[in-house]
């Protein structure tokens, strides 16, 4: 339970359903820290507190855990390494696999309950012997994207009870319910970044990283410098420092050398791509000719025509029928068949 609309009512539909409920809430910051403006509205003492209301309203017990050494080792621990390698870091995902389907379902097993639900919006359905992932009936809501990792075992244990409604309908049954929470708004932004300042955050954690580099061209002339590889992301074109006639993308970002290589937007195009850490969520086993699939480079991305096959070493080639534009390497790429997620990985 974040405290938010999505899991209250998630809570609240399983307990009027019989179920017996046992609320949950991750503390992922000393709480003392609540004040300081490093976090965000989705990991606040007012958060804990609007859960724990909920689960008084509606009438279940409600324990907060601490996870903050674990989300600081899987989470932002990851963040803060990725960006200092060239990369551009998914946290949601690692949180949703790695805390609420791993750390969290081990210490829900202890509390003696066979599954964990959340407010996710996706659906976990059995077809034979497989658990499938799939994409919520809200498409403008879905986040499917981020639970690609998620293991059959993880699945087994899932309940997703507002993937079968709309975001409307969720602020609907949350008023019916008198939940306090029916109209507080949603949390848009990375919980442990709220001011949307990622290089800040990322030398303060890591200082080696801010150190200067040079700025290419495509043909290798030296447009400029910059001060740390941590303050692109491929596709980026604001504040990249240097002038030009024409609108310049950031294209390459190499972390041995220090430099990045700026485009035209043309060149960010891409046919194709691989991706690493794939995990093949709904399918018995990894295909190893090319299947059909719609793929996702981004959360918003528009899924895109193509094909996919499996690799060795847990690895996956994608092509796509169209080029795609900003293929941004440590994102997620995945892909999907009509509702259905066949599998994903991190792009590479």
């Amino acid at each position: 339970m974040s405290g938010g609309v999505d899991s209250s009512v998630a809570a609240a539909l399983l307990a009027e359903q019989g179920h017996d409920v046992i609320g949950l809430s991750m503390q992922l910051y000393p709480q003392g820290d609540a004040s300081s403006g490093h976090f965000g509205s989705c990991c606040t003492l007012d958060d804990l507190n609007d859960a724990r209301r909920v689960a008084s309203t509606i009438g279940f017990p409600h324990y907060i855990l601490n996870f903050e050494q674990r989300f600081q080792e899987t989470v932002v621990s990851d963040f803060v390494r990725e960006y200092a390698s060239g990369r551009t870091p998914l946290p949601c995902a690692h949180c949703n696999s790695d805390l609420k389907f791993s750390t969290l379902l081990e210490r829900a097993h202890g509390f003696g309950a066979a599954s964990v639900a959340t407010g996710h919006y996706a659906q976990v359905e059995r077809r034979g012997t497989r658990w499938l992932l799939k994409r919520s009936v809200d498409r403008e809501k879905d986040q499917s994207y981020f639970l690609f990792p998620l293991t059959q075992d993880q699945l087994a244990s899932a309940l997703f009870p507002v993937g079968t409604l709309t975001k409307t309908q969720v602020r609907r049954e949350a008023r019916r319910l008198e939940l306090q929470v029916a109209e507080k708004p949603d949390s848009q932004e990375i919980c442990f970044v709220p001011d949307g300042d990622y290089a800040s955050f990322v030398a303060a954690k890591a200082p080696r990283v801010a150190h200067a580099g040079a700025i290419l061209a495509e043909g290798g002339e030296r447009l400029g410098t910059h001060s740390g590889i941590h303050r692109f992301t491929i596709g980026q074109r604001k504040g990249l420092g240097v002038s030009s006639p024409a609108p310049l993308y950031v294209l390459r970002i190499d972390a041995d050398s220090g430099d990045v290589t700026v485009g035209p937007k043309s060149s960010l195009e891409r046919t194709t791509l691989t991706a690493s850490g794939v995990n093949w969520v709904s399918t018995e086993d990894a295909p190893a000719a090319w299947i059909p699939v719609t793929s996702q480079i981004r959360h918003r991305h528009i899924p895109a025509p193509g094909r996919v096959r499996a690799l060795e070493n847990a690895r996956a080639e994608i092509a796509f029928d169209a080029p795609q534009s900003a293929v941004t390497p440590g994102q997620a790429v995945v892909f999907y068949q009509d509702e259905v997620v066949v599998g994903g990985g991190w792009i590479d």
